[in-house]
């Protein structure tokens, strides 16, 4: 058991309302992140898998958050974390980004990024990617280095409370090409909201799909609701013709153990959506355009859901729409 508390940088008043993150490890899998509030003063109790080994826990609140702080796993004991707002003193940022091959967009394993000067090193994983925490606020020269590939040097800016986007294009030694660079800072909304984890995770073990407002212009959609059905499992229910569309009153799951399928629950910048396709005939593309979508989550059954979208209402899956 985990016996968590967040208060501010003075140790001395609770802070309600803020997410604690727990990153579960153990030596077979990955576990995707566990997102959880805390009570009105500050607390959150938290049991353990039985295969959990250790957990590495954060909180974050606004643009503050804590350090991390790692607790070994003893059964039938508790511990008791205390995770302290960095609220007047927030000086980091993240940093998180993917490594591919400039010529054949093939993720690079194992190379080595770190920030120049500091103490933020990390490899890439089997998807090259990387993630950088406590990052210093301010201009770094970021340095990736993988064998057979020219060294990489770029430099990236850090906002405090920000995770900033980086995408490399190492360039294989001795061809003669310019590397490639792009930097893209998160949509708040997005960050705030725990998008970018649950992609991240979510991608890694085949827990969901997900669409950027990027990968939404990339389709150029007139409505979204069909760009959500083309998906493979999922179909429009209760269709009906208007403005040369079949407008999404009900999403399904086509299942071999329901022929009618079983209806998706709908989420709007994290609120639950009821009543689509009633009787004013209102549905989820009245709600919002394409062009007004940061974000799209998509969740084909319970046993993939994250704990924020768990409950009785979403025991079929859910897809969840954010805003920019």
């Amino acid at each position: 058991m985990l016996q968590i508390v967040v208060v501010d940088d003075s140790g001395a008043i609770p802070i309600p309302n803020a997410t604690v993150i727990v990153q579960w490890s153990d030596a077979d899998r990955a576990r995707r992140p566990v997102r959880q509030g805390v009570g009105p003063a500050g607390d959150l109790v938290l049991c353990a898998p039985r295969d959990a080994r250790q957990a590495t826990i954060w909180a974050e609140f606004g643009d503050a958050s804590s350090q991390e702080a790692v607790v070994g796993i003893v059964p039938e004991t508790a511990s008791e974390v205390e995770l302290r707002l960095l609220i007047a003193s927030a000086t980091t940022g993240r940093l998180i980004g993917y490594v591919r091959d400039a010529r054949t967009e093939r993720p690079v394993v194992a190379a080595t990024v770190a920030v120049v000067g500091g103490t933020a090193a990390t490899e890439t994983n089997r998807r090259g990617s990387f993630v950088l925490s406590g990052v210093p606020v301010g201009v770094h020269e970021l340095a990736v280095r993988h064998l057979g590939y020219a060294p990489l040097s770029h430099v990236v800016s850090v906002s405090r409370g920000i995770t900033t986007e980086v995408e490399v294009g190492m360039v294989p030694d001795p061809v003669e090409m310019e590397p490639i660079v792009a930097t893209a800072t998160r949509p708040r909304r997005l960050e705030v909201g725990g998008f970018y984890e649950r992609k991240y995770w979510g991608e890694l073990i085949g827990g969901g799909t997900f669409f950027t407002a990027t990968d939404i212009e990339r389709r150029g959609p007139v409505l979204i609701s069909p760009m959500i059905a083309d998906e493979p499992g999922i179909r429009l229910g209760n269709c009906r013709l208007r403005r040369s569309s079949c407008m999404l009153l009900n999403t399904r799951v086509a299942s071999e153990f329901s022929p009618d399928g079983c209806p998706l629950s709908l989420y709007l910048d994290n609120t639950r959506v009821r009543g689509l396709g009633g009787r004013d005939g209102q549905t989820i593309d009245d709600l919002v355009r394409p062009h007004e979508i940061a974000g799209v989550e998509i969740y084909r059954s319970a046993a993939s859901l994250p704990g924020e979208f768990g409950g009785s209402d979403s025991q079929c899956g859910i897809v969840a729409i954010w805003t920019k």
